[in-house]
């Protein structure tokens, strides 16, 4: 749940850097941005990961 968690921190903090590239035109926020769906995207596969895991464990598989 802890990862889950840090899913939505990461999605709040880049809500201000999207605002900027799209609605100002700021370059640099659409870097942060670029970065920051990366940290995203590979917090997500762990998560993925994670919950199969449990899954399978549960299951006995």
């Amino acid at each position: 749940m802890k990862q889950f968690e840090e899913v939505k921190r990461l999605v709040a903090e880049l809500e201000g850097d999207a605002d900027k590239f799209y609605n100002k035109g700021n370059s640099a926020a659409g870097t942060r941005v670029r970065k920051g769906m990366q940290d995203l995207k590979n917090l997500a596969q762990a998560i993925r990961l994670e919950v199969q895991e449990t899954k399978n464990k549960a299951t006995g598989k």
